[in-house]
């Protein structure tokens, strides 16, 4: 959308003509679809209305073509641009029927490039936006070639210097590579393709998904009358399953012979599209001939195999699982390694069926795992699914580790932001639930009062679980006194212990069907609220230190079992990167143009001025079993927590690939520190404060020099940001000297 913006500029500024752009979008954080409505013409355009009849089209993602009719608003005799993974020779045959007699109906000119192509040798990654922008200005003639091209250099140099000169020198490399590659595909006068446009969602999937939801997948949820849609708003959960955006251009494929097992790939993944089981060896009978599995690795299950499989059409390719891989980091140049990014299209199919047949695997048994090891959270179930955050995403990990350990009982308050966007917005929900359709409840109500919700959901449970108790305790007559003492009173401490609370509530449930009194009935429609539920309030660092701040003290203030979860991406990352109170000294962001002047407010140390809350400090890329260990201990503590998470993002300005990376550094240069704060342990006569990261030994500079937000500050006010740099610098070595003091106080009594 940027490029097609600065086009419209470029034809603004640089002819005699009106210009006008309008854009309509899905609701995805990235790799979703974006359609640009561009005009331009010698006459004022007050137009306001999406174009239906258009000149020129153009397709930047080829797997587009597999599920939307581009070209039902083509106009006769237009042209159609297409980025596509072949030549002009082969593209005619890779084309579905349907656009095949569209073109020669329409009398379309049809040319193609593989942007992509360029897009990797240039050093541009996955963005083609200024390649097929460029293609538009040479087919389109609207400039001179030579004026057109120095018009998007310009554009270039002016929407991308603030992000560092490689930036701009990448992009400007690829418009120098554009038109060598840009070919005109001569039309045949028959449609031949073997295949056509595939239904937005599979013949199997649900029919609300197939009716309702599958035409929102492909931007037709208008043509939707309003009395298909449901009364109350309420959508059901798990529906990401069946977009199947294939929007990954290389995806992760697994060699058993070289990995240890260690299931930080599948820790890692952002979108759960990576995944690992363990099973019997005769569930291999019926596998696929490509299924790879290997011995299992694990004390518990000496005698199974275990298997890695990626969800080919699911993946969005950011590359963190490889990147992140012990055995790759010191393989590097290897081309043997545990997991090599492939072109997803050629594996697509054998994948598939390697991945239906993984889906068809027994669930690994929750009470054989330690959970307190990420090599056995690996084999837990995410119930948190193929979500529409960006590729390489540094919040949903941690939302998909929640959902693994505690999913099953969840109720989630999203506060409004990134999250609450990937995480409900339609027409899919990631959110799933497990084999026996449980899993987490979700809501988001407003930004500012998500805490104020949450709390809302426990003290609504509390009562529920009150009423319950009391209703059951009334029935002892008829249930017997046994079958009541056993649920009242079984210990809930535990995940093993709160699933065979809940077994035995599904029993009762059934006894309860049989007993035709209002008692029975009444106590059936709230019984399940005396198994433990896990209530969470989820939101970003815009929401937790700024708008919604007053909401959180308040909550962790009222003692109530409520556990907070900060994805702090120190920015407000969902509406475009402003900054908040979490933003760190010497970054830039909008609204601190010039560098934020203040420090990062320390929201971990307001929290534990109560006493009585338990806070922790994580950061995935630099201590995951650390994270692990905070998630259980924060649940399990009985009154409010907090969990803050060290979130790298898009708006930091880094390669998405090295996130996890660049969180070590943030906790190795002291920009962030690893803590763990629980009340409990001052009742034992120990200090409740422990710090879990080492002192700072990574200067400053090897850190935030790596992210843009920090070196477009450098790059053009030098001076300031060394006098900021040294600001934070003292303010890091003294935010250590009073945690560590804290930390190392003897406890009276």
């Amino acid at each position: 959308m940027g490029a097609n913006k600065n086009s419209i500029k470029i034809i603004g500024q640089e002819t005699d003509l009106y210009a006008q752009g309008y854009y309509s979008y899905d609701s995805k954080k990235s790799g979703g679809i974006t359609v640009s409505h561009l005009r331009f013409g010698p006459d004022p355009i007050y137009a306001s209305y999406l174009i239906n009849k258009a000149n020129f089209l153009a397709c930047h993602v080829y797997s587009f073509l597999e599920k939307l009719d581009i070209l039902k608003n083509a106009a006769d005799g237009g042209t159609f641009l297409l980025n596509a993974p072949f030549g002009p020779e082969q593209i005619w045959d890779k084309l579905p029927k349907t656009y095949q007699q569209k073109i020669i109906d329409k009398h379309l000119k049809l040319y193609v490039i593989d942007a992509v192509k360029i897009a990797k040798q240039t050093g541009m990654g996955s963005r083609t936006n200024t390649i097929m922008q460029t293609c538009f200005f040479a087919i389109s003639g609207i400039l001179p070639q030579d004026k057109a091209i120095k018009a998007i250099k310009d554009s270039i140099i002016k929407s991308y210097t603030k992000k560092g000169q490689a930036i701009v020198d990448k992009n400007i490399k690829a418009v120098d590579e554009t038109l060598a590659n840009l070919y005109q595909v001569k039309v045949p006068a028959e449609a031949t393709s073997a295949f056509d446009i595939l239904p937005p969602v599979a013949e199997d999937a649900p029919e609300f998904v197939k009716q309702i939801l599958g035409p929102m997948m492909i931007m037709e949820g208008d043509s939707l009358p309003v009395s298909a849609l449901p009364e109350d708003g309420t959508y059901p959960s798990a529906t990401t399953q069946y977009e199947k955006r294939n929007i990954a251009i290389d995806i992760p494929v697994w060699d058993p012979s070289l990995c240890i097992q260690c299931g930080k790939c599948v820790l890692v993944c952002p979108h759960a599209a990576i995944r690992a089981k363990v099973y019997a060896p005769e569930k291999l009978e019926q596998a696929p001939a490509a299924f790879r599995h290997a011995q299992a690795k694990f004390p518990n299950f000496k005698d199974y195999d275990f298997t890695i499989q990626t969800a080919p059409e699911d993946c969005t390719g950011c590359g963190l699982c490889a990147a992140n891989c012990p055995i790759n980091k010191t393989k590097a140049e290897d081309p043997h390694r545990p997991l090599i990014m492939r072109t997803q299209m050629p594996i697509r199919e054998t994948e598939k069926a390697n991945w239906n047949y993984f889906l068809s695997l027994p669930e690994t048994d929750k009470a054989k795992l330690n959970t307190a090891t990420v090599k056995d959270v690996q084999l837990l179930r995410p119930l948190f699914e193929f979500s529409g955050a960006c590729a390489g995403c540094g919040e949903t990990p941690y939302l998909k580790l929640l959902s693994q350990l505690f999913g099953d009982r969840a109720i989630i308050a999203n506060a409004t932001g990134c999250s609450s966007i990937y995480g409900g917005n339609l027409p899919t929900t990631p959110w799933a639930v497990n084999d026996q359709g449980r899993g987490p409840a979700w809501s988001n109500s407003l930004f500012e009062d998500a805490a104020e919700f949450g709390l809302g959901f426990r003290l609504t449970i509390d009562k529920h679980r009150e009423y319950a108790a009391e209703l059951l305790t009334k029935m002892t007559p008829e249930l017997g006194e046994q079958t009541v003492r056993e649920i009242l009173d079984a210990p809930q401490t535990t995940g093993e212990q709160i699933k065979a609370v809940t077994d035995k509530i599904d029993r009762l449930k059934e006894q309860l069907c049989c007993i035709e009194t209002q008692q029975a009935e009444e106590l059936e429609s709230v019984i399940d609220n005396l198994a433990k539920k896990s209530v969470w309030c989820v939101g970003g660092d815009g929401w937790a230190y700024d708008i919604g701040y007053g909401g959180l003290d308040h909550v962790i203030a009222s003692g109530k079992n409520v556990n907070i979860l900060v994805l702090d991406t120190e920015v407000y990352s969902n509406t475009g990167g402003q900054a908040s109170k979490s933003t760190p000294r010497g970054a830039v962001a909008k609204f601190a143009a010039a560098g934020k002047r203040m420090g990062k407010k320390d929201l971990a140390m307001m929290a534990m001025s109560y006493g009585s809350v338990y806070v922790g400090k994580v950061a995935l890329g630099a201590n995951d079993a650390h994270t692990v260990k905070v998630f259980q201990e924060a649940e399990a503590y009985e009154g409010p927590s907090i969990i803050i998470a060290y979130c790298h993002c898009i708006a930091h300005g880094i390669d998405m690939v090295k996130g996890l990376d660049q969180q070590k550094k943030a906790v190795d240069s002291g920009h962030w520190m690893l803590m763990r704060y629980n009340p409990e342990l001052a009742k034992e006569g120990k200090n409740p404060l422990v710090i879990d990261s080492k002192e700072p030994s990574l200067p400053l500079e090897d850190y935030i020099y790596n992210e843009v937000r920090y070196k477009s500050l450098k790059a053009t006010a030098p001076e300031e940001a060394a006098q900021l740099l040294e600001e934070e610098k003292k303010a890091i070595a003294d935010r250590w000297r009073f945690y560590r003091h804290m930390a190392e106080m003897k406890m009276e009594g």
